[in-house]
């Protein structure tokens, strides 16, 4: 993971836009670009089936994205989530301007702290009222629902263990599934 901070101020989205391509993603988070790798089997293969159960069940007004999409969040955050479900009111030609109702982080090892912790942050302060995280090396999942501008856990789940999602789609996922 590299970052790119502006000796002065905070950097922008075009700032991040002027990066040259290099095979990274580029995302703006707080004012610094953030570049990271492309993730390995484990994370794709877990981003793969979660689309794929996903979008078994994502209806209008809704659409879900995989990475690498950009999300344009109003705190002037540009991220790349891994997964994401987004108001088809809210898409422009390029990317979700808005706030996603979900996002899904899976965890590298390249990303672990940031996933848990800056965009986590990120995704609070910009009002994404579900984010996910799933760490494939246990198998776990993370669901985090806003509640009074905080995230609070509503489901830790690992291995085998069940979880049906109320809410924003009525989705049954198991962890260990995600990686098999």
């Amino acid at each position: 993971m590299t970052m790119l901070r502006a000796t002065e101020g905070r950097l922008t989205r075009a700032d991040r836009d002027a990066v040259p391509e290099n095979g990274l993603r580029h995302e703006l988070l707080d004012g610094a670009i953030v570049m990271t790798p492309s993730p390995g089997v484990p994370h794709q293969r877990v981003s793969t089936r979660l689309f794929l159960m996903l979008h078994a069940v994502v209806q209008e007004p809704f659409e879900l994205f995989i990475a690498p999409f950009d999300v344009v969040l109003p705190t002037g955050d540009v991220l790349i989530p891994d997964l994401s479900i987004g108001r088809q009111s809210d898409l422009t030609d390029k990317d979700l301007t808005g706030v996603p109702v979900l996002v899904v982080e899976i965890l590298s090892p390249s990303t672990r702290r940031r996933d848990l912790g800056d965009k986590l942050t990120a995704y609070r302060d910009a009002g994404v009222p579900h984010y996910w995280v799933v760490d494939p090396s246990v198998p776990r999942l993370i669901a985090h629902d806003l509640v009074d501008g905080e995230y609070a856990v509503v489901a830790d789940v690992s291995g085998d263990e069940p979880w049906t999602a109320p809410a924003p789609v009525d989705v049954r996922v198991v962890p260990a599934d995600l990686v098999r």
